[in-house]
Order: C-alpha cells, then structure tokens, then sequence
C-alpha cells in the first residue's frame, strides 16, 4: 500500500489500523470471516474499472467480453457446487438479494410469512422498520419458549390462517438445523412460494455439513461472505422456471450496474468453495462450534436453544444481570470481537439486549481447534466475571493477543 500511503496517508493509517485489529482480535462475529489472498486479488484487480450494466451476451455498453467471462464463471460455478437450476451473482448484498427475489416474485400488497427478528430472523423477512414491510404485509412466526426453536407445528398454523403468497426460510441468529423439508410441506399446503436465505449457513450447504435447501425451495438467497469466506456481496439461485423472474428482479429490477470486481472474486470463492479442503474446514466450523458451546455450558453460562448445530450460538446473560451492549464492549475491550444481540422473548431493546452472538467461522480460518475453544470460553468467562475489572481485561487481552500469533491470519 505504498501508492496508497504516499496519495492519502489517513485511510492509509484507518486500513492498518483494521488490519491490526483484525490480527490481534480474535474476530468471533458469526457474520465476519477473512477472505483467501486471491479473493483480495480479485477485488482489487482492473475489472473494478468496467460498467457491465445487463446480462453476459446482453450489455448495454461495449468492451464487456471479459466481464462476461468472470460473470459466466461466477454463475455456473455457483450453480454447480449448490446444484441449481440458476444463478444471478449480480445482488450487492444478502439484503438485495432479498429484495430482488421479492420484487421478482411477488406483487406490493402481498403477504410474506418470516422470522421474527427477535427470535433469530432477519430485518428483510418482514421487520416492520424495513422495505419487506412497507412494501408488503408481512407476518412473522418465531420459536417456542420452552425449547427455543422453530415450533413447525404454530408455523402451519400461522400460516393457514394467513395464508401468504411467501414463506421465508432463514436466519441470522438461529443455532439450529433448519428443516426445508417441512417449510416446503407448509408452502404447498397454503399455496406459497417458498425463499429460503442462507446467507449465514451458505458455506455449511455447500460442504455437506447443513442440509441443502435448493431441492426444497423455489428460490434461495444468500451473501457471499460469512462461512462462504467470500468478497461481501450476494446472489441467489432458483428453479429454472423462475430465472427470467429473478434475473428481472436484480436487474433493471433494484440495481443498475453490477460491481464486476466484486463478482470476480465471487467466482474465486467459488471455485475454493468447491475444493476437498474447503469441507473439512467446515466441518470443523461446526465441531469448533459445539466445542465452544460444550465449554460455555461447563462455565454455567446459559445458551438460546441449549447449544448449537451450526456456526453461531447465543449466550443468554438474562440470570447474570450484564446486557448485551455491555458484555459485547468488554469482549471487545479484551480483545474478543462479538456482537450484543436479543434473545427470543427478550425483555431489553434491541439497543441493549440480553445476549450475545458468538462465531467460529474466523477463528477456524486461523486455523483454531477444539482446544482453542476450550481456551476461549474461559477468556470470555473470566472477562463477564470481572466485567468492571480494569487489568483482568487487559491481562484478557494479553493472553488474546498470545492466541493470535499461535494462530496467524492466512495470507
């Protein structure tokens, strides 16, 4: 970054100061993950230069022969390691994805049935403060209190007497399986569509260790980081029969041009995505999960849902008297990166909360096993045992930092 250093020297001093802070953390947001050094390559290449406004073979401007070889690339490199019929890479994020699926399928006034954002889902599954909402009427459907998951029976049953044209399959704070199987049963029951978002568990599908839902669902949606270990954007797959829908939805639906840079190292994640390696590592996301979870559990900490089967899992600090905003900040402060975030019935505003998210994807990228996480759930223990304590979060963030040079960021 010389060039960079030389030209403007205070996002040169803000780009080393993230690339410290994401060396000596331990980064634990389920939603975070470092990328391969040819993902970076990619994004940072000379297609950043080029306007591909359209489809390959369909532009609207001239010179796109090579846009059109890394979106083609792109595209059936997704369709091959999820098994689609389709795919469109062109959505900036998971969130547009979203939208260009509803906008593709569905006319302003229908009715969509999602996952309350309190108990696990996400703002476009209909929150009321998000376009799923204004644009259309949306109801949500949540989990049981006793067992914190998914209730399929009340869900049918929502659904029966609401009848919508969508159902929402998808979370991003929901430890547990999801089951296509019989979200696909309730669809056809109602006579709904049914969009699965895997934006979270993406790269679990894909190597196996997460059923699949493309033979469930009409169409899916997803981001292309997280346990992808892809650039930050998104995409969505779909039967056949509903390409030209989808395709019309990203494209002139929500977007203009698409960030061909982008899409280029989309095609680059997808190819790693594909590769033996890439399902042992995600096996072991789910095993450093549960391992994680096992010494939460040990240290009387108490989890939504009891533990985890993906990788994420949700610390219940209601019976200990600490929010979620506070824990999340001196997680942070001893160098342990997590997020505050609610907890099914919670009684604290989503500002506040009474939980925290916790993630293995990136300390899996570093190469960490079940041992670190036993380690970990001590440092975490230590830091909300002495959450007012000065020098045990700094002695934390000692031992944090000892951790991460065990355990250096590839590439």
């Amino acid at each position: 970054m010389d060039i960079l250093k030389k030209k403007d020297a205070e996002v040169y001093e803000a780009l080393r100061g993230e690339e410290k802070r994401q060396r000596d953390k331990l980064q634990m947001i389920p939603s975070e993950n470092y990328v391969s050094r040819a993902v970076r390559e990619a994004v940072a290449s000379v297609i950043t230069n080029k306007y591909a406004e359209g489809y390959p073979g369909k532009r609207y401007y001239e010179g796109c022969e090579y846009a059109d070889q890394i979106e083609t690339l792109a595209r059936t490199r997704a369709e091959r390691l999820f098994g689609a019929d389709h795919a469109n890479v062109q959505p900036h994020a998971g969130s547009q994805a979203n939208m260009a699926a509803y906008l593709g399928l569905l006319n302003p006034g229908n009715t969509i049935l999602g996952m309350k954002l309190s108990d696990g889902g996400h703002l476009t599954h209909g929150h009321e403060v998000n376009f799923s909402a204004r644009w259309f009427r949306s109801v949500s459907y949540g989990v049981d209190r006793k067992t914190e998951r998914i209730d399929y029976g009340a869900l049918r049953k929502l659904a029966l007497e609401t009848r919508p044209q969508l159902i929402v399959a998808g979370a991003t704070a929901y430890p547990r399986i999801l089951d296509f199987a019989t979200f696909r049963e309730i669809a056809d029951e109602v006579g709904a569509l049914l969009m699965v978002d895997m934006a979270h568990i993406a790269g679990l599908i894909a190597a196996g260790v997460h059923p699949t839902p493309v033979p469930y669902a009409d169409v899916v949606t997803s981001s292309t980081h997280k346990t992808l270990r892809g650039p930050r954007g998104g995409f969505c797959l779909c039967r056949k029969h509903f390409a030209a829908a989808i395709d019309r939805g990203v494209f002139p639906g929500t977007q203009g041009g698409p960030l061909m840079h982008i899409i280029a190292g989309k095609a680059v994640a997808f190819k790693e995505d594909s590769e033996p390696a890439f399902k042992t590592y995600s096996a072991q996301i789910v095993t450093n999960a549960r391992a994680l979870a096992d010494a939460l559990l040990s240290a009387d900490f108490r989890l939504v849902s009891g533990g985890t089967d993906t990788h994420l899992l949700l610390v219940d600090l209601t019976d200990t008297g600490i929010t979620g905003r506070k824990a999340a900040k001196a997680l942070d402060r001893a160098g342990i990166t997590a997020n505050k975030n609610t907890i099914p019935f919670d009684l604290r505003k989503p500002a506040i909360t009474s939980g925290v998210r916790l993630g293995t994807p990136a300390l899996t990228t570093r190469g960490m096993k079940e041992g670190e996480m036993a380690v970990i759930a001590g440092m975490i223990r230590k830091v909300l045992s002495h959450i007012d304590r000065d020098d045990v979060l700094e002695s934390v963030r000692t031992q944090v930092k000892e951790l991460c040079d065990q355990f250096p960021v590839p590439d």
